[in-house]
């Protein structure tokens, strides 16, 4: 477990490059589509498994291969050498630290916020009853997730600061696996991991995003592909909203299909955890990143970012616009 709370922008970039160079290809990108995604990445799961924007997109004559990570950060950075076209949702916190990096990136949509999707978790015996009693505990985090921002946020408010806790950089699995086994005194996670750890274990919610951490998701394109193939992001972008309209009109087939995806998870876990999130894909709009530039503020108040970051200074798709 590290404690570091430190990134530089040379750590930042060997880090993603070190994870996120996977997949590539030499592809003629005026008839490919890259799409970079993680488990977690639902809607994208779903049109991949139904196989949507294939049929879509090949009225187009676009062929599109599919380039999983294991999280938002290498996916980002993929993007960003040019390894894939398209990021499917990665937590708000992500694109901030790709910026720190210096990666060219637009916004190509987002999912409406969904606050209650991430929470600190200890377990039901334990002795901390807020997050003000994690002072000096040791604290299950993946770094740069939108969890990490959480934890922030929740330490802020109790007066806390980041440096007041031992934080255990781990990934979601990892994480898990320390926190079940008692080796870290709280866990901060997102869903699925978070309905899948209230079903099978002992725990209690010191905090959740309410009030603390909106927890908007953005999908992402390079900034050239954005302005040389508009009608394609057009075709995904109405494709992504369709797909988060049908998901919560049929939770329950579509708890069905992810579950397979997401290593066989409980159908009725997946229920869950997507009844957590908003799925409702829209445009992005300046003001969306408003929380943005909150939370770039805060990582770089904690020694996390390596300079300012203004939020402001991004490109943003507009399907309106095509």
């Amino acid at each position: 477990m590290s404690h570091s709370l430190s990134f530089s922008r040379r750590t930042l970039l060997a880090l993603t490059l070190a994870a996120g160079l996977v997949g590539a290809l030499p592809v003629d990108a005026a008839t490919q589509l890259r799409i970079g995604y993680q488990k977690s990445s639902t809607l994208i799961t779903l049109l991949k498994a139904q196989g949507t924007l294939e049929r879509e997109l090949g009225k187009q004559d676009i062929r599109i291969s599919w380039h999983e990570f294991a999280s938002g950060q290498p996916l980002l950075e993929a993007l960003n050498v040019g390894n894939v076209d398209l990021s499917a949702d990665v937590a708000d916190t992500v694109p901030v630290f790709a910026q720190a990096a210096g990666a060219q990136l637009t916004y190509f949509a987002l999912e409406a916020p969904s606050p209650a999707a991430q929470a600190i978790v200890v377990h039901q015996d334990s002795q901390l009853k807020s997050p003000a009693d994690l002072k000096g505990r040791t604290v299950a985090v993946t770094k740069a997730a939108g969890s990490h921002y959480l934890l922030i946020a929740a330490l802020a408010k109790a007066g806390l600061k980041f440096s007041d806790i031992k934080p255990a950089y781990l990934t979601p699995a990892d994480g898990r696996a320390a926190f079940e086994n008692h080796k870290v005194d709280a866990w901060v996670t997102w869903e699925p991991f978070l309905s899948t750890a209230r079903s099978q274990l002992a725990t209690r919610t010191l905090a959740d995003g309410a009030a603390l951490a909106r927890y908007q998701r953005y999908y992402l394109t390079s900034t050239r592909y954005a302005n040389d193939h508009p009608e394609v992001l057009g075709t995904v972008f109405g494709e992504l909203v369709k797909a988060g309209d049908w998901l919560r009109a049929n939770p329950r087939e579509a708890a069905k299909i992810l579950a397979p995806q997401w290593g066989g998870l409980d159908p009725a876990i997946v229920e869950k955890a997507n009844a957590q999130r908003s799925y409702q894909v829209q445009a992005v709009q300046a003001d969306s990143l408003r929380e943005q530039q909150k939370i770039a503020d805060a990582f770089f108040n904690a020694g996390l970012l390596p300079k300012p970051v203004d939020t402001q200074k991004v490109a943003i798709w507009n399907p309106e616009k095509h």
